[in-house]
């Protein structure tokens, strides 16, 4: 139900997924976390792509990438050496901060710096805890609804790729991972089916609103199961 979940709110906003599904799963088994989502994480994106691949921006995902990268390793060493705890404090009270100062009227650039920086922290925390979508929402939130969720959509594919081999490589990816993740493949996809009315929705100037939320959901969930242990 959770991938159900996340998959409607990501069809239609461009994440969400990690938001929604990888706080259940942590606290139904941890011991397939983080690997089961960026099982699942691998896959969503590929429906996003099939239909709206033509609006992905190249030169802003250069840019995210170069900052995935170095932003990747970090979450690595942070799953294997330092508390994830303590990090998803940090990460949800930066993007709560980020949300208000953008919801007034401040309108955060969209540029090289904003997209690597957003890039480094989204690698950061998509490794370490599965939820690496506000960083890029929020730079992306005054992009159209198509450019942002194809963007997004090849951003994370290219992410969790890299995620999933970062943890296989530390050890942290084991075989009842992979069968977890793909055990939740299908209810992923007839989440993402039925996403189609909240695309439409969103798409009608609400879209922003709809990043919005979802970020500050997220920094939300981040700060409750850190908080937790």
């Amino acid at each position: 139900m959770a991938v159900f979940v996340g998959a409607v709110v990501q069809g239609g906003v461009g994440f969400g997924l990690g938001l929604v599904a990888a706080p259940i799963i942590t606290v139904l088994d941890p011991t397939v976390m983080p690997g089961a989502i960026q099982i699942v994480n691998v896959t969503l994106p590929l429906f996003t792509l099939a239909t709206e691949w033509r609006m992905v921006d190249w030169r802003g995902l250069g840019f995210a990438l170069l900052g995935r990268l170095p932003g990747g390793a970090v979450g690595a060493f942070v799953l294997v050496y330092v508390s994830t705890q303590a990090l998803g404090i940090l990460v949800g009270a930066m993007v709560l901060v980020a949300v208000a100062v953008t919801a007034t009227a401040v309108a955060i650039p969209r540029n090289g710096a904003t997209l690597t920086a957003a890039g480094f922290v989204s690698g950061v925390t998509g490794t370490a805890t599965g939820i690496g979508g506000p960083p890029m929402g929020i730079v992306y939130q005054h992009a159209a609804g198509p450019r942002i969720r194809a963007t997004l959509a090849m951003y994370f594919f290219l992410a969790a790729a890299q995620s999933l081999a970062i943890l296989a490589a530390v050890g942290k990816l084991p075989g009842r991972s992979a069968v977890a993740g793909a055990a939740l493949i299908p209810f992923m996809v007839v989440g993402f089916a039925v996403s189609g009315p909240l695309r439409r929705f969103l798409d009608g100037g609400r879209v922003r609103a709809g990043i919005l939320l979802v970020a500050a959901a997220s920094a939300f969930v981040l700060i409750t199961q850190s908080l937790a242990g």
